[in-house]
């Protein structure tokens, strides 16, 4: 191969605008498609209907390992589809996996619940979520490099920028839709086969994002090492064994992709079943809040990416992670105080103490070992917050005061004469915007972190082996750091009693990131990952 990276001719302004428009709407769509699982997780909707009943907790645990099953086989797709991206080209690749994820998430809402068809509906919604795992592990890569690969000099921290704008899009679509139909249709039509319509939404959406995916020719980067025949004979290989370029992916993978995953999920999936589960909001109105706050953010992802134009890609994100370490906690304990204030007042006010000899609680435990695991799991699915002790015999205090009937009914007089209110909320106004603020905050963190990232990882990668390289890190790092971030927070909470314990998995993510970042992650002169070029003989 030649020593230097062919550059891409100008494009037109038209040219332009439909690259960015086709590959973000393609990248909304099928982030869409990926996030609408999640989003009716979050409500309760999958758990109820697809996985085995009795036991509430346990079926939140069991819908968001779902979840994380989907982001577990994106690296695979990653490895499968960025093979097919640098051998075959970035344009026909990404037409498949948005393909593939169309016809997969149209079949969740098509498999009948647990009632009907017994373990056969967790089987196969494991299998459609494998399936999208697969499809989302080619299709950021594909999108990004893509755009990357278009873009004039300088440009091209901006352009990418909508990209990551797209994902966030693809979540707060997930929303308006699931809001759209809830109001379309009476609360029991909903419950009962309406929330499946969502996800047969997704066939238009799959047929406007080929329609646009079709007009598009391929990447001219691309292009021009076909016809030079410069192309990998194995990228897959090649990723690894290039020189240098198992390092930059290692920074890739825990450096940038690990931390701004753990970030931008908690700013939105964390953020939408804090408000719903933890601080027991109104189900749409959770959902509107949150929903409300990706849009009013969006901007910071593409400010961000723009600036990295001028200011170079590593900076702001390691002033990201700065940021998200000292801040994260404060903009939750803000956030939950506006959400619920006798909540969060009654739960200072009175604190629950749980005490035992023992208090081993499982929350995937049919049946909990003794009676003061059993109270643990009373608390935990009622979303109090809890503190343990070790005592000889089990007790429990509300506000320091002993509990004599630990009969749910008691538990439940007794926090109710605590001032606890396990009733749904609506936030006051006041309070709302108290709560767009935390999360237009938590927002700025992820899209400093997250809009510049695009740019960087096509820049840290040579033209040859850039699908792959970037993928493999990028799908490791955000499906397993990301992907199991709510199942992992979840559990800790459940286990703790403390609804911002699972918090410490984001931050301790995070610090490691920014010291992986800090030192791994080199720069130009001109700002840029380094920018490499063809390799002189792959």
């Amino acid at each position: 191969m030649t020593d230097t990276e062919t550059p891409p001719a100008a494009p037109t302004p038209g040219e332009i605008r439909l690259v960015i428009s086709a590959s973000s709407l393609g990248t909304v769509f099928e982030w869409y498609d990926f996030f609408i699982y999640g989003t009716l997780a979050a409500s309760g909707i999958i758990g109820r209907t697809f996985f085995p009943a009795g036991n509430e907790v346990v079926q939140t645990l069991l819908a968001w390992a779902g979840f994380a099953v989907g982001f577990g086989f994106r690296p695979l797709g990653a490895v499968l589809f960025g093979y097919l991206g640098d051998k075959l080209g970035r344009k026909y690749t990404f037409l498949v996996t948005i393909t593939l994820m169309g016809v997969a998430t149209a079949g969740v809402g098509l498999i009948p619940s647990y009632a009907a068809i017994g373990m056969a509906a967790p089987v196969l919604i494991i299998l459609l979520r494998i399936a999208q795992g697969l499809a989302l592990g080619g299709e950021y890569g594909g999108a990004a490099i893509y755009v990357a690969e278009h873009s004039p000099p300088g440009k091209s921290g901006f352009y990418t920028s909508f990209i990551q704008a797209g994902v966030v899009g693809g979540f707060i679509l997930s929303l308006a839709v699931v809001l759209f139909f809830k109001g379309v249709m009476p609360a029991e039509t909903w419950a009962g086969w309406g929330w499946r319509l969502p996800f047969l939404f997704s066939i238009l959406l799959l047929a406007i994002s080929l329609w646009m995916r079709l007009k598009l020719s391929e990447s001219p980067v691309f292009k021009a090492m076909r016809a030079a025949g410069e192309t990998a004979k194995n990228p897959l290989v090649e990723s690894f064994t290039y020189p240098g370029n198992l390092k930059r992916m290692v920074v890739a993978l825990f450096g940038i992709a690990a931390g701004l995953t753990v970030i931008w999920y908690t700013a939105m999936f964390s953020v939408l079943s804090f408000l719903q589960t933890t601080m027991r909001v109104e189900e749409t109105s959770a959902q509107l809040i949150a929903g409300a706050g990706a849009l009013a953010g969006l901007f910071w992802f593409i400010l961000f990416g723009k600036l990295s134009d001028r200011v170079g890609r590593k900076w702001p994100i390691v002033i990201g992670y700065v940021m998200t370490l000292i801040l994260l906690f404060p903009i939750f304990w803000a956030m939950g105080a506006a959400a619920n204030p006798g909540l969060a007042r009654a739960a200072q006010r009175a604190p629950v103490v749980v005490s035992g000899p023992h208090c081993d609680y499982s929350p995937f435990a049919a049946k909990q070992a003794d009676t003061c695991a059993e109270l643990l799991d009373y608390f935990s699915k009622k979303g109090v917050a809890y503190t343990k002790a070790v005592t000889p015999v089990t007790l429990v205090t509300i506000g320091g005061s002993p509990v004599a009937d630990r009969t749910p009914a008691g538990l439940d007089a007794a926090l109710t004469a605590a001032g606890y209110d396990l009733a749904k909320v609506k936030p006051s106004v006041a309070n709302t915007l108290l709560i767009l603020v935390a999360i237009l905050a938590i927002g700025a963190l992820s899209g400093v972190t997250y809009g510049p990232v695009a740019a960087l990882l096509s820049e840290m990668f040579p033209p040859a082996i850039r699908y792959s390289s970037l993928s493999i890190p990028y799908h490791l790092g955000t499906g397993y750091f990301g992907g199991f971030l709510p199942f992992i927070s979840q559990y800790i909470v459940a286990k703790t009693g403390d609804p911002y314990a699972g918090l410490w998995y984001t931050w301790v993510i995070v610090a490691m990131a920014l010291i992986v970042t800090l030192f791994g992650l080199k720069e130009d002169r001109r700002g840029t990952a380094g920018v490499v070029k063809a390799p002189a003989a792959v």
